[in-house]
């Protein structure tokens, strides 16, 4: 594995020197952030391989910050929630948050290199711009997709919807974690998903002769390569 590039989002300056040579000693390159807002703004200008992200910070709340990266960072980077926050409640809101792991403080730090290497190795995908489904191809960088060769007329929701699903192909998602993803706490009137999934099917689907985006009864929907086995 290359050396990762890694996010610090800490405030605690002793416990981000101490954390930060820690990981720099395994050859690894850290960039530090001492808010959220300036994590926030890091994590979309640039690609990490993960981020460290302390939940309590004194400007926005952990959970905010690990919000915003999943919903608008051009890829997907892993989110690894340092917290003194132990209670299972804590834990779940976290992950439905969007964080890939929680370390409870205080921590060895032989842990934390052991999970930012699993995360990492996990998370490989991201590191290529595109993301090849059969016939189809999307292109995060550059928010566009084509199909068979054929660029897609993909609305910018459409586009995300697209990119959720191709990302955990072939796994379905849930209607509730697209919803949520897209729009956060707050969705819109309770058939705007429907509306956007129509749109997206009629750019994806209509102009070929096999369906791709599958609806999946009682549970959301998936992508399937067209002759995959079923």
């Amino acid at each position: 594995m290359n050396p990762l590039k890694i996010l610090l989002i800490e405030d605690n300056p002793t416990l981000a020197r101490q954390t930060g040579e820690f990981l720099e000693a395994h050859g690894w390159q850290v960039d530090f952030a001492h808010n959220g807002r300036l994590g926030g703004r890091l994590a979309l200008e640039q690609i990490y391989d993960l981020v460290i992200l302390d939940l309590g910070l004194p400007d926005i709340d952990g959970l905010g910050v690990c919000r915003q990266i999943k919903q608008q960072a051009p890829v997907n980077m892993p989110v690894l929630m340092l917290t003194a926050r132990d209670a299972f409640a804590d834990k779940a809101q976290g992950f439905e948050t969007g964080a890939d792991d929680y370390l409870c403080k205080p921590f060895d730090p032989r842990e934390l290199a052991l999970r930012c290497r699993a995360l990492a190795r996990r998370n490989q995908l991201h590191r290529n711009d595109h993301i090849c489904i059969g016939e189809l191809t999307v292109r995060r960088r550059e928010h566009r997709a084509e199909r068979a060769g054929q660029p897609l007329k993909l609305t910018s929701i459409g586009f995300r919807i697209l990119s959720i699903l191709a990302e955990a192909h072939p796994e379905p998602v849930s209607r509730s974690a697209i919803s949520h993803q897209i729009w956060g706490d707050g969705p819109p009137e309770t058939d705007a998903l429907k509306s956007h999934i129509y749109s997206l099917r009629q750019a994806l689907d209509k102009p070929f002769p096999s369906p791709m985006l599958k609806t999946i009864t009682n549970l959301g929907y998936r992508l399937e390569a067209p002759g995959a086995d079923q």
